[in-house]
């Protein structure tokens, strides 16, 4: 019997497992004047094709549940009901945001059709999908205000549901789901160096992350308050941030998040000048990284992170304690492994082996890697992490080569593309 390869990918993407896709169509039925009939064994039928035509009612709150009709989950009806005419196209998640020439116009989008009075398992998946597409900006583009405001926005529309919850198994997931979203405000702060404000939302996503009780969310809480700790020069509490991150149950339980906790702390292990330290917590994540499932499905906003990340970590650590040529070495291999879209990681990857090729006295090559990050950000302004990380190559530059030539023009070069951005 050939299973459903089409909905139990539909599901991945949406993050079901077989009892909450049951309990979302249930959701549908109920909001229709139905009895909630369908079960894990329902949905595990529909899976490996020995349903392979669900009953009227429970195909039509599916096709609302994934925006898109039952052929195109990979059901079929019988030969004598196959319909002549052509599906009509899917819809698979609503966009949430428009890009226009450097600005980010972000709405969360408000369902317009006939909603059902309670909130249940469908509308909290509409609004995570909000979630993916201000993830794809900021690998493209990197944080700003306008992403920030869609992020608060989005967070606004969740927590305005969660008097609505049909159950507190809902509420708290609508709770993980403004978690995240301040959390995405939190980070697009950080990235532009608003760090003020990124303070106050990671306060406040934390607690959110408490009243959903979501590991998870609070692991990536953690990531960012030792990012800020960064940038704020506070490095033992950067180290503090990295250990919390750690603590998470998520971080105990999954490998991959133990190597990005571990990741994070040998950045604070290394500002901190703590050689050893930085080392150790280096290896934990590696050994975690290779130990980890790969193919696990993880929420948006951890895409960014894999081997091809902890090698750039990597070269930070290498070049912040001394190790330039390894730090080198570290940055060419994660530029060949980050992907294209992720500009502004592979930006500023491409800054850190600047820096590494200036701190080995390398002038005039890393004058000219660190001018092609202008041609990486083309078409955008540069977000602050970036201008900042841009800023201590400069001032290196000029402390180790000061009468250079090649020194003089590229400093020229990064005032006038630094009032430009």
């Amino acid at each position: 019997m050939e299973g459903n390869g089409s909905l139990s990918g539909a599901m991945l993407e949406a993050g079901f497992t077989q009892g909450e896709l049951a309990e979302a169509v249930n959701d549908r039925l109920r909001a229709s004047n139905h009895e909630g009939t369908v079960s894990d064994r329902t949905v595990r039928n529909w899976l490996t094709g020995k349903t392979r035509w669900p009953h009227p009612r429970q195909r039509a709150a599916l096709e609302a549940v994934f925006g898109c009709t039952a052929e195109e989950l990979g059901f079929s009806p019988p030969m004598a009901r196959r319909s002549t005419t052509e599906p009509e196209p899917p819809v698979r998640r609503r966009n949430f945001l428009t890009a226009t020439t450097g600005t980010a116009i972000a709405v969360v989008a408000r369902v317009q059709d006939s909603r059902p009075t309670s909130v249940g398992t469908s509308d909290v998946i509409r609004l995570r999908s909000g979630l993916d597409a201000l993830m794809a900006l900021d690998a493209s583009r990197g944080g700003h205000e306008g992403l920030e405001r869609a992020a608060l926005a989005g967070a606004d529309e969740a927590l305005d549901k969660v008097k609505l919850a049909a159950s507190q198994r809902i509420r708290q997931r609508l709770f993980s789901v403004a978690a995240n979203y301040t959390a995405t405000a939190a980070w697009a702060a950080i990235d532009g160096r608003g760090l003020d404000r990124a303070q106050a939302r990671l306060d406040r996503a934390l607690y959110l992350a408490g009243m959903a009780k979501d590991p998870v969310v609070e692991m990536r809480v953690w990531n960012s308050y030792a990012m800020l700790a960064r940038q704020r020069d506070q490095y033992t509490e950067a180290v503090d941030a990295g250990y919390a991150a750690q603590a998470t149950t998520i971080a105990r339980r999954d490998r991959f998040y133990g190597s990005l906790a571990h990741a994070r702390t040998a950045l604070a292990h290394a500002n901190v000048g703590d050689r050893q330290a930085a080392i150790r917590s280096l290896g934990y994540a590696q050994e975690a990284m290779e130990k980890a499932p790969q193919d696990e499905p993880r929420p948006s906003w951890v895409s960014f992170y894999g081997v091809a990340e902890l090698t750039a970590i990597t070269a930070i650590v290498r070049d912040r304690i001394g190790d330039a040529p390894e730090s080198e070495a570290a940055s060419h291999q994660a530029l060949a492994a980050i992907p294209k879209h992720f500009r502004r990681n592979r930006a500023l990857a491409t800054t850190q082996l600047a820096l590494a090729q200036v701190h080995q006295r390398e002038v005039e090559q890393a004058c000219a890697t660190a001018a092609s990050v202008f041609e990486l950000m083309s078409g955008n302004p540069i977000p602050g992490r970036l201008r900042s990380l841009l800023g201590d190559f400069y001032r290196d530059l000029i402390t180790l080569a000061p009468d250079a030539a090649v020194a003089q023009e590229w400093g020229d070069r990064y005032r006038s593309e630094w009032s430009r951005a």
